[in-house]
């Protein structure tokens, strides 16, 4: 006689029992704790990050130039550690090749960048002069822009690196501070990364707002507490699989064929129950 077949139980009626019910109000109430506890310490991560950014922003304003020709040379790779390196550089403003950047906020007003070549004389004899790339500040409307020192400047400033390109220099304006778009209208070399003033000599205009050292994404958060953050959020998504891992088995065990009592079943014969031939 054939064995009728075990009754089918779906996850949804498992996920119903009370036990699994429970479980589940235990497992929430967990992850509840994991998340609570992953926003504590993302909150930890921006005070101590803000914190150590502080620090050394202050150190990199009161630290010694250094001459560019040591740090960064043209047509050379830029690495991320040169981010705010303070340096100093002499050479010559070309006025005629200043170019603004809109869409750039100051103190939470949106302004212009003003963009100006740098001619920075090389020591080879047969080299022409190369091209800095410099910011010199922050204004808020094109009338703002001033004409840049005339002659040679000494200046002193946080190096950057040069961003992704843009949609190209069209009508005195780009809206990308790129050096390889920049090599098409300035000539080269150029640098690969570009100068964020912080003094010069002689003095630019006072309408020109100066603006603070450049800082290197994700600085304002501590990476150890942004990785103790993430393994709470885990740990409480973990707490949530495993109550859904649990009812599945709870279902599939109900499907599984009962166990019968009693002595195993005889083995099948290999000769298929057929009587020998003498």
């Amino acid at each position: 006689m054939t064995e009728p077949d075990a009754p089918t139980t779906t996850w949804w009626q498992a996920a119903r029992r009370p036990r699994m019910l429970l479980l589940l109000v235990v497992l929430l109430g967990a992850a509840a704790v994991c998340g609570r506890l992953g926003a504590w310490q993302l909150d930890r991560a921006e005070v101590r990050g803000a914190r150590a950014e502080a620090r050394h922003v202050a150190e990199q304003v009161a630290a010694d130039p250094v001459p560019l020709e040591g740090v960064l040379a043209p047509q050379t790779a830029f690495h991320g550690d040169m981010v705010g390196q303070k340096v100093a550089v002499t050479g010559t403003y070309d006025a005629s090749g200043q170019l603004l950047v809109p869409g750039r906020a100051h103190d939470d007003v949106t302004g212009y960048l003003l963009l100006t070549p740098l001619h920075v004389p090389q020591a080879a004899a047969d080299g022409d002069d190369a091209v800095l790339p410099v910011v010199r500040g922050w204004v808020a409307s094109p009338a703002d822009a001033d004409v840049p020192p005339s002659g040679q400047v000494d200046v002193v400033g946080y190096l950057q690196v040069s961003e992704s390109a843009g949609s190209g220099v069209r009508d005195g304006q780009t809206d990308a501070i790129s050096s390889p778009e920049l090599l098409n209208v300035w000539g080269g070399p150029i640098w690969t990364g570009y100068l964020v003033v912080a003094s010069s000599d002689p003095a630019q205009s006072p309408d020109v707002l100066l603006l603070d050292p450049p800082r290197s994404p994700g600085s304002g958060l501590n990476i150890q507490n942004l990785a103790y953050a993430a393994q709470w959020w885990i740990f409480g998504g973990f707490a949530v699989a495993l109550w859904w891992r649990l009812v599945r088995d709870e279902a599939a065990g109900d499907r599984r064929p009962p166990e019968h009592d009693g002595e195993p079943a005889p083995e099948p014969d290999p000769d298929g129950g057929r009587s020998p031939v003498a």
